[in-house]
């Protein structure tokens, strides 16, 4: 197994665990400020763990690393959250885990001039179609959920749409990324990312003194942290690296393998049920995977 092989499975293992740590620390405190701290602090270690290499920034490639760090994290977070909290969850999932490899595949086309091989098309349909059976008795509890309210729809919408922004960033990302070191690239654009979401949070989120003060009690903090060093300074580094040498569309395929990681610390964890067709999504999803990784 190869060193970028291993690495993405450790970036499929870490960002599907932090589905967990998500959950349990949007319980206590607004979702984008939690996101605006989680990258701060992530953005600044990833920066003084570079050391004299994050000041390696070409002055010529900063109008794209600011406008990539808005884009994958601010433009896309925004979005994120903002549907999540208006969409059935189980529905909302499926769009942005089933669309982050047909956007990729779409943006490097446009951009990059990739081709679009066929079994590339294979990959995505058999992973789509293995979300759906991961996430279906989330999305019949979502649907029954539903209330009609044009707003879930809206939410949906939303969800697409930063994901769009994420996959567009990512792929405009690989131009600058042969130009400085990974850590300075990974910290500068979750900084970047961090400062935008300060005055979205500001302005749509009523965050006060007592959400400050839960950053630091029990369970808030160990799933900061978890967030901080897992999703962050492990698994977004990794993601910038395998951009650079897969291609946004490989280095996108953690979007079918690590909902079936999340999956089963919800099972093991959170006692969640686990039935056939959970079963049969997260072998339809691993085969996706599988097809579409090979040269």
């Amino acid at each position: 197994m190869s060193r970028n092989a291993v690495f993405f499975v450790m970036m499929c293992l870490v960002w599907g665990v932090t589905f967990l740590p998500i959950k349990i620390a949007a319980e206590h405190a607004p979702p984008i400020f939690l996101a605006t701290v989680r990258f701060s602090i992530a953005g600044a270690l990833m920066l003084v763990w570079a050391a004299r290499d994050a000041f390696r920034v070409p002055r010529a490639a900063m109008p794209r690393l600011i406008g990539t760090g808005l884009l994958v994290n601010t433009g896309n977070y925004a979005f994120l959250f903002w549907g999540i909290a208006h969409a059935p969850s189980g529905l909302a999932a499926v769009v942005n885990m089933a669309t982050i490899p047909v956007y990729s595949l779409l943006a490097s086309r446009v951009i990059e001039g990739t081709p679009i091989s066929g079994s590339r098309i294979v990959a995505i349909l058999l992973g789509a179609v293995g979300l759906g059976f991961l996430f279906a008795s989330r999305m019949q509890a979502g649907a029954a959920a539903a209330t009609g309210n044009p707003l879930e729809l809206w939410g949906l919408a939303a969800v697409a749409f930063g994901t769009l922004l994420y996959c567009v960033g990512a792929v405009l990302t690989r131009a600058i990324a042969p130009a400085m070191p990974i850590l300075a690239l990974a910290g500068w654009q979750t900084v970047i990312g961090a400062l935008g979401l300060v005055g979205i949070s500001l302005a749509l989120e009523p965050v006060g003194p007592e959400h400050l003060r839960a950053l630091l009690t029990w369970p808030v903090w160990p799933a900061m942290a978890t967030l901080v060093v897992g999703g962050s300074l492990i698994g977004f580094t990794i993601y910038v690296r395998l951009l650079h040498q897969w291609g946004a569309f490989r280095a996108g395929l953690y979007a079918f393998v690590s909902p079936v990681i999340a999956v089963a610390a919800g099972i093991v964890v959170l006692d969640e049920p686990f039935g056939w067709a959970e079963g049969v999504g997260a072998v339809l999803m691993f085969a996706a995977a599988a097809i579409a990784l090979r040269r």
